[in-house]
C-alpha cells in the first residue's frame, strides 16, 4: 500500500492514510489520532494495544465504519469509506465487516441459533447450511443452539459472537476486546478460535487488546500512544507485549 497516498492496493485488505481524529474545538480540542497510516493484509491476525486514551480504539471504529475521520481516507476491500452515505456504510458494514464485542452484543429475545444467522436475515440472505454447521461445529455451541444468551455461559456467549461474525463470510472481523470479559479458559477457547479462523478459514482479523497475552496470539502487533503507531512489528510473546506497553506506558 501507498500510504502517502492511501492508492489501493488489492492484497491490503483494510487500509487507512493519514487518518486525523478530533473531537472538540478550540483549546478544549482532543485529537484521539494524529496522521495514522497502516495497511493489513488479507488472512492476517493483527492485534492493537496501546494505554488507555492512545487511540486505540478509535482506530479500530474507523477503520470499521462506525466513526467517520475528521481527515484521511480508509478502504477496505478497495472501497472508499470516506466517500459512502450512511445507508451505504450500513449496507457495507452489513455485508462485508464483522464485529466481535467485549461485551458479546447478542440480542437477549434470540437463541443462539438465531443470533448468529442474523447478519444474513438482516440481509435477506439464505444461509449455507455447509458453512453454518462447520462453524457450530468449530465454535462447539451445537448443544447450545437453542438456548437464548441468559441460559448461557459468558464464554459460550462469545463462541456464538463469534461464529455470527463468520457467518457471512466478511473481508475483514473486528474485535473489541474480545477476551475482556471472559475467565481464562474461556478467554483461550475464544483467541484460539480466532487464531483458527485466520488460519484455516484465510480470515482477516483486526483486534483491540489490553491483555498482553491475547496480543500474543496474533501475527503482528500494532502499539499505539498519543494517536500515533509506536512500534509495528510481527508476532510477540506475552512478555515482550508487557514490555512493549511498559515502554510507552
Amino acid at each position: 500500500m501507498n500510504t502517502a497516498t492511501g492508492a489501493p492496493d488489492p492484497q491490503t485488505i483494510v487500509q487507512a492514510a493519514d487518518l486525523s481524529r478530533r473531537y472538540g474545538e478550540g483549546e478544549a480540542a482532543v485529537d484521539a489520532l494524529a496522521g495514522v497510516s497502516v495497511g493489513f493484509p488479507g488472512g492476517r491476525f493483527a492485534a492493537i494495544m496501546g494505554p488507555s486514551g492512545s487511540g486505540k480504539s478509535t482506530l479500530m471504529h474507523i477503520l470499521a465504519g462506525l466513526d467517520r475521520p475528521t481527515s484521511g481516507v480508509v478502504r477496505v476491500g478497495g472501497v472508499d469509506l470516506t466517500d459512502l452515505s450512511d445507508q451505504d456504510l450500513t449496507q457495507l458494514r452489513r455485508d462485508r465487516i464483522g464485529f466481535i464485542f467485549q461485551t458479546f452484543n447478542l440480542l437477549p429475545v434470540l437463541d443462539a441459533r438465531e443470533n448468529i444467522l442474523l447478519p444474513l436475515s438482516i440481509a435477506g440472505k439464505k444461509p449455507d447450511g455447509e458453512w453454518f454447521d462447520l462453524l457450530i461445529d468449530t465454535v462447539g455451541i451445537r448443544d447450545r443452539l437453542s438456548h437464548r444468551p441468559a441460559e448461557m455461559s459468558g464464554g459460550q456467549q462469545q463462541r456464538v459472537a463469534v461464529a455470527r461474525a463468520l457467518i457471512s463470510r466478511p473481508t475483514v472481523v473486528f474485535a473489541d476486546e474480545p477476551s475482556g470479559n471472559l475467565d481464562s479458559k474461556a478467554s483461550n477457547d475464544v483467541l484460539e478460535l480466532l487464531r483458527h479462523a485466520v488460519d484455516d478459514f484465510g480470515q482477516t482479523v483486526v483486534m483491540v487488546t489490553h491483555d498482553a497475552h491475547a496480543a500474543s496470539f496474533a501475527d503482528r502487533l500494532l502499539v499505539l500512544a498519543d494517536g500515533r503507531i509506536v512500534h509495528d512489528g510481527d508476532a510477540v510473546t506475552s512478555e515482550q507485549a508487557l514490555d512493549l506497553m511498559k515502554s510507552v506506558g
